[in-house]
């Protein structure tokens, strides 16, 4: 099959440090390679793939101190896309909303990832114009909001099953992993540690957009003892600071659409603790890869208790569930399903289509 992956240019892929969707798309990428399928990604230039790379800007934007505005350049983006269109079975785009209007015509040959939050009163309208764009979600959470939206499949994410070496010794501290937001709650974590007696190591990055609330909130509670800031870590360093740890502790205070650090810990046998919202309750397992609370005085109570769960059977369930080549798999079938749906309504089929199933005919599964 013939892929195009169409990714955010504010990271590379992989990106270097921070960046979710950037890894989750460099993760689909390469098992989509493995697969045997014929994929290009269209990213930024200083991208890493076995894929085929279109390089839509020099560098990561995030990276370039010329850049001012992001916009101009993810247009440019969707305008290279849309000029080899014809060449794939499949476009499959990483980047929100900003494709819509130019690929509308190509609705059925497209496919959508949303990676962020989707309860903002401004993506109704939008969605409503655009009803024909088929779109994946990454919790069944995450589509409450839009309940005539057209979603044809809930993917959860994953990584690749090497890339963590799990730990089943007992950890030392208890860690944060993420970005220094409110909504992250960063507070809450440092809060619960204190309470805990247990000592606190924080991995994450400030946006610029965050850094008053980093200043003015969360440096005067890190002033003190028992806290470790240890600022923005890569891949390779996050082994060893998720794999030494007692607990991971996941605070957010807001519709998370996945949580993408819970299957990091995971990865590395560390059990969460984790704040009852958004897509949280469908990644842990209560009791067995984590445990799910709805108050801070919870969370105290609740996390000497997760210190004991067996890091083992919390490896185990990642493998089970959140791997990225189960990952690949979902998405393949989602594409087989796209293209089956062409051919039944009608549409001019690729080569690949026409040999699916020996002719046989299917109708998209919407679950």
């Amino acid at each position: 099959m013939k892929i195009a992956q169409v990714a955010p240019l504010i990271e590379c892929i992989p990106p270097r440090l921070y960046g979710g969707t950037e890894r989750i798309v460099s993760y689909l990428t390469e098992e989509l390679v493995t697969l045997g399928h014929d994929v290009t990604l269209f990213a930024s230039g200083d991208s890493i793939t076995g894929a085929e790379l279109v390089p839509c800007c020099i560098r990561a934007l995030r990276l370039d101190p010329a850049v001012r505005d992001v916009n101009p350049h993810v247009m440019l983006m969707t305008d290279m896309v849309r000029e080899r269109a014809e060449e794939f079975d499949v476009l499959h785009f990483h980047i929100d909303l900003f494709h819509f209007p130019l690929f509308r015509s190509l609705a059925a040959r497209t496919l959508t990832t949303l990676h962020g939050r989707q309860d903002l009163e401004d993506l109704q309208p939008f969605y409503s114009r655009f009803g024909a764009m088929p779109l994946v979600s990454i919790s069944n959470n995450q589509r409450k909001p839009l309940p005539h939206a057209n979603f044809v499949k809930t993917i959860y994410h994953g990584i690749p099953a090497d890339l963590h070496r799990p730990s089943f010794e007992p950890g030392s501290y208890v860690a944060f992993l993420g970005r220094i937001s409110p909504e992250k709650r960063p507070d809450r974590a440092i809060r619960i540690a204190r309470a805990a007696g247990m000592t606190l190591k924080i991995a994450a990055k400030a946006d610029k957009v965050d850094e008053d609330y980093f200043r003015h909130e969360i440096l005067p509670l890190i002033d003190g003892p028992g806290i470790e800031f240890i600022g923005e870590i890569n891949e390779r360093e996050k082994t060893k600071f998720l794999g030494e740890a007692a607990a991971l502790l996941f605070p957010v205070d807001w519709p998370e659409p996945f949580g993408l650090v819970m299957i990091e810990a995971m990865a590395c046998g560390t059990p969460v603790l984790a704040f009852r919202c958004g897509s949280i309750p469908e990644v842990i397992d209560d009791g067995i890869t984590g445990t799910l609370v709805d108050s801070e005085e919870e969370a105290i109570a609740t996390l000497p208790e997760i210190l004991t769960y067996d890091r083992h059977a919390v490896r185990q369930r990642f493998e089970e569930r959140f791997t990225s080549s189960r990952m690949a798999k979902d998405y393949v079938s989602t594409y087989r399903n796209l293209l089956r749906g062409r051919t039944a309504n009608g549409k001019a089929q690729s080569t690949w289509a026409r040999r699916l199933d020996g002719g046989n005919v299917l109708t998209p599964r919407v679950d």
